[in-house]
């Protein structure tokens, strides 16, 4: 006997699944599991995190390796997660979400549920969701529980039902997630937090995001809000992502995080990405292409409103620089060089997303630190951006942090000053002659509507300094190419193996022109080899 109350039950039970893209027939045939409902609030999973940080860390589960040992790389770029098992793929909701299965490369699960109305249902998994083509015998691998290991939210439903790679964001692996930029190409990794990056004897800690929610979007609606409980031996935070599909991406972020113990380097909202060699120094015969990078430099906004651009190095040992600042506007890597020609590839370097970071409220003082790591190939992520605030991380704190995150092709505040373009370095003194020891060559090109606007008698003076060392030679000219750049000319003389610290802008009179170029070099591994005689 139906009574009305089971009917209720029943009818709001049938609106949550259309709402969540799934119809009650589905359900009905049991396509997609769902576990009981809980209450769920943004509110509530912050006390969560705030109650687990308080007791031992527990790891997340993980999927025996022997289980997996077939599921390598070339099979798992073919597993298929079932279109009749994606969420938000039915009505007007406009971006359908998927799911990554466990693997040799990744067997740590992670817990996945859908909120609609306050209400949350955790995904029953089951790896019968997924299909594996290389199967030899058709049959699915013996796991049981839980199997996601990450999501992704594709373009459209066409996209679910061509299996295509059309997807704009994904979440994988720790606390790793990515997005495309306005050129639909991925490059560039974010994480939720960074947990003593390269601090000396301290082993490196990697949280993981050990549950994900979904709140079911309007059906007008072109954002999907996600939640995450992130957990690790050192913290555990709570986390809310409201994702847009713009022209590229834009993530809104709010994160409260709780210390179980001392952190030494606290990394907020860490960037990872690689870089190995440039047009501003590469080593001979490391690889036919003239550039191969998906970030080329580090630009900053500061609290004072100077904007600053540092182009990276892929240094013989792991370098630390700390830009100091106190409430910064904006950092992020850059992709500056969009041109095909700089790469010559298949991979579409000159499409790799910028990422910018800007806060939103007071972040205080601290430094946006930038880790560069060697590398020796372009499969290496070997670059860390984050920011580091100066009061101490200690167990037992408490930090909320709020940021926007835009994946894009430029800054989304770009100076209105002359801007940096390409770095080269070379040997110093004259040419033809023998160089001089110790001495190396810079030019650093400007370009922008402020310098293109100048008088024709203008010239401007380059404001150079260096943190020890001698500068010589300095030249500003406008490029003979007709390209508009103006162009820095010096030398360095340095002795020694230490760094040198050098800042450079553009001024005329007492008007600043560019924004800033700060650059770290390193005269053991950047000086040029002796010449040959013949």
């Amino acid at each position: 006997m139906v009574t009305r109350r089971n009917l209720l039950t029943y009818t709001s039970f049938s609106l949550a699944l259309a709402a969540i893209g799934i119809t009650p027939e589905a359900f009905a045939a049991q396509k997609l599991k769902f576990a009981s409902a809980e209450p769920f609030t943004y509110g509530g999973l912050i006390q969560q995190a705030k109650t687990l940080a308080k007791s031992a860390y527990i790891p997340p589960h993980a999927v025996d390796a022997k289980a997996l040992a077939n599921i390598n790389y070339d099979v798992y770029r073919k597993i298929i997660y079932k279109p009749d098992y994606a969420i938000f793929s039915q009505g007007k909701a406009r971006f359908p979400v998927t799911f990554f299965s466990v693997s040799s490369l990744h067997n740590t699960t992670v817990k996945m549920s859908v909120v609609d109305n306050q209400s949350a249902r955790e995904i029953v998994q089951d790896i019968s969701y997924f299909s594996f083509p290389d199967n030899k015998n058709g049959v699915l691998p013996d796991i049981k529980g839980d199997v996601f290991t990450g999501f992704r939210v594709l373009d459209n439903q066409q996209a679910l039902k061509n299996n295509s790679e059309k997807d704009w964001v994904s979440f994988i692996g720790a606390s790793y997630f990515r997005a495309v930029g306005e050129q639909g190409q991925f490059g560039l990794s974010a994480r939720g937090i960074a947990i003593n990056t390269v601090l000396g004897d301290t082993p490196e800690e990697f949280p993981n995001f050990t549950h994900f929610w979904f709140e079911t979007p309007a059906n007008d609606s072109n954002q999907l809000t996600v939640y995450a409980l992130l957990d690790g031996p050192s913290i555990c935070g709570a986390y809310r992502f409201v994702l847009q599909r713009t022209k590229g991406v834009v993530m809104d972020v709010d994160c409260s995080l709780f210390l179980r113990r001392d952190v030494g380097r606290f990394g907020i909202a860490p960037q990872t990405s690689m870089y190995w060699f440039s047009k501003t120094a590469k080593g001979s015969a490391s690889d036919w292409r003239p550039e191969v990078h998906d970030s080329d430099g580090l630009a900053l906004w500061t609290g004072s409103g100077e904007h600053v651009w540092r182009p990276l190095n892929n240094p013989m040992q792991v370098r630390v620089s700390a830009l100091a600042d106190n409430n910064p506007r904006g950092f992020g890597l850059m992709q500056k060089d969009r041109d095909f020609n700089s790469y010559l590839g298949s991979v579409s370097y000159e499409k790799r997303p910028d990422l910018w970071v800007e806060p939103k409220g007071h972040w205080g003082e601290g430094a946006v630190q930038l880790v560069e790591i060697p590398t020796d190939d372009e499969i290496y992520d070997n670059i860390v951006a984050m920011w580091v605030p100066k009061k101490p991380a200690t167990a037992g704190s408490e930090h909320q942090f709020s940021y926007r995150m835009h994946w894009l092709a430029d800054q989304p505040y770009p100076s209105p000053l002359a801007r940096c373009g390409a770095t080269r370095l070379g040997r110093g003194g004259n040419p033809g002659a023998y160089p001089p020891s110790g001495v190396r060559k810079f030019m650093v090109e400007f370009s922008g509507a402020v310098l293109d606007n100048l008088p024709s008698n203008a010239r401007p003076e380059a404001v150079l300094t260096a943190s020890r060392g001698t500068l010589e030679g300095i030249k500003v000219e406008k490029s003979p190419g007709g390209n508009g750049f103006w162009r820095v000319f010096f030398d360095l003389h340095v002795e020694g193996k230490e760094p040198v610290e050098l800042r450079l802008y553009l001024k005329e009179s007492s008007k600043t022109l560019s924004e800033t170029w700060l650059y770290q070099y390193l005269p053991f591994e950047s000086s040029p080899r002796p010449m040959q005689g013949i």
